[in-house]
């Protein structure tokens, strides 16, 4: 492996540490809330330069539908990058409470959440995308074929997927995304690797969700030329 793809890992680990514990927002602190999300700030920056030949080819080759959706994913992930960079600014009472900024809170405030429920979608989805990618590091790893661990992989997947399906409701994480509740409730006594267990679960249904999605499009697509 080239010292460039692991950057490129090391990066995209470090980002989905940082978005699980961004989530836990009132467990870990707001101070460690604020300095997290500038770290995931910079580590998406970081992502963007180690990828800067995808910016680069935007305008290149053709659009059929994988790289469509790929493009649009990452499109509103930008965007609601941007909304929560505005929205922490400021919210921000202690990383960058030295900024002179005041007023609007109530609107930071929302903007923040629903920018951060959707980007924690998105960017699972996005993942998912990409998912071959990590298929193929782990063929790598077990070179010669198996069909038990092939299935015990699949089973693995949407048991992950079902249970995030039930947690996606039990978190109520579809109205923080619609704004249907303007406040995220909290269990203080709650162990925090449940929260964190949770979520992940939900992170994996959509990344289940992004992959087959991909996957789907790309067997339709090779349905046809075959036509």
């Amino acid at each position: 492996m080239n010292p460039k793809m692991i950057w490129k890992l090391a990066v995209d680990m470090g980002m989905t540490v940082a978005l699980l514990l961004l989530m836990a927002y009132e467990l870990v602190g707001q101070a460690a809330h604020e300095w997290i999300g500038i770290g995931m700030f910079v580590l998406f920056i970081i992502h963007h330069i180690l990828n800067g030949s995808w910016s680069g080819s935007l305008l290149k080759g053709k659009y059929h539908p994988v790289r469509i959706m790929q493009t649009g994913l990452v499109l509103l992930i930008l965007c609601v990058m941007a909304g929560l960079m505005i929205s922490g600014t400021i919210l921000s009472r202690h990383a960058l409470a030295f900024l002179p900024i005041k007023g609007r809170r109530s609107f930071a405030r929302n903007l923040h959440m629903v920018s951060a429920y959707w980007g924690f979608i998105l960017m699972a989805a996005h993942l998912g995308f990409h998912w071959n990618m990590m298929m193929g590091m782990a063929k790598k790893l077990f070179p010669k074929p198996s069909a038990v661990r092939k299935w015990a992989g699949r089973i693995l997947a949407l048991v992950i997927a079902g249970y995030g399906v039930y947690d996606f409701i039990k978190r109520d994480i579809g109205d923080y995304m619609l704004l249907r509740s303007h406040f995220v409730f909290f269990d203080y006594e709650e162990p925090l690797v449940f929260f964190f267990l949770d979520y992940m679960a939900v992170m994996g249904l959509f990344i289940a969700a992004g992959h087959y999605v991909c996957a789907g499009i790309r067997s339709m697509g090779r349905g046809q030329k075959r036509k």
